[in-house]
């Protein structure tokens, strides 16, 4: 395949950055993105430019590090794909494929595709867990747990925190990141006693990291590689609301 890459240059978080095109060819549709770039830069290295930086790390689907848009679509064409696994064969050969880092004021650009996700770590440490001396392993039948919750529990705990939701989301809000870790503690016995007061903390710390508030545009779920359901940002809402009238009577 021969292709035409517009790639976002950018050397720190102060300069002003810019598209630049880059031709390549000898690429196999059986490539992976990822791989595709790694081929990039060992032509720029070649030729003496500088790589073009970008996050990855297992390159399996899991880490959400591999964060870029792609062609205006957070982690590219494929529903339900993250950049790693998305492959060449996806696009046709002969075309210029776009890509540029996430666009939020929460993920400054540190450089090229590289944004600071710090902020999620930050929504995790405010309460995305449970604070609770188990002492020693307990037994796995222990606890029985409703099937319907340990489905629910699990379809959010998949959230790999990525960023995809706030890259598409028009209002860079991040709610389905943060519906997602409050759900998936919320459906869950382990999860009750803080329950409340968890999702107090994560919603302030959300709002203080500078991202907007969700709108119900839904852009979120379609992005998202895990494909999240945005129920998870109703059952969110739901404890919030609930959240907050209970502290406010007391």
């Amino acid at each position: 395949m021969k292709l035409t890459l517009h790639v976002w240059r950018q050397k720190s978080r102060t300069d002003t950055g810019r598209m630049v095109a880059y031709p390549i060819d000898g690429i196999s549709p059986d490539m992976s993105f990822l791989e595709m770039l790694d081929t990039l830069n060992e032509q720029l290295i070649r030729t003496g430019e500088e790589p073009v930086a970008f996050d990855h790390d297992c390159r399996e689907g899991i880490c959400g590090s591999c964060d870029m848009m792609i062609n205006g679509l957070a982690h590219g064409p494929e529903r339900g794909t993250t950049t790693c696994q998305l492959h060449m064969r996806s696009f046709a050969d002969g075309a210029e494929i776009y890509i540029e880092p996430w666009r939020a004021k929460a993920f400054p650009v540190m450089k090229d595709l590289v944004c600071d996700r710090t902020a999620f770590d930050r929504i995790i440490q405010a309460g995305g867990f449970v604070s609770v001396n188990t002492g020693g392993a307990p037994d796995g039948n222990s606890l029985p747990i409703a099937k319907v919750d340990q489905d629910r529990a699990m379809d959010a705990a998949e959230c790999i925190g990525c960023g995809a939701c706030v890259a598409a989301c028009p209002n860079a809000s991040a709610m389905l990141f943060l519906s997602a870790k409050v759900s998936h503690l919320a459906q869950l016995p382990q999860g009750q006693p803080e329950r409340k007061e968890r999702v107090r903390k994560m919603v302030a710390q959300h709002d203080r990291e500078g991202f907007g508030h969700c709108t119900n545009i839904n852009e979120c779920e379609a992005a998202c590689p895990k494909e999240i359901s945005v129920e998870h940002i109703a059952q969110l809402n739901r404890d919030f609301i609930t959240s907050t009238v209970s502290s406010a009577v007391k």
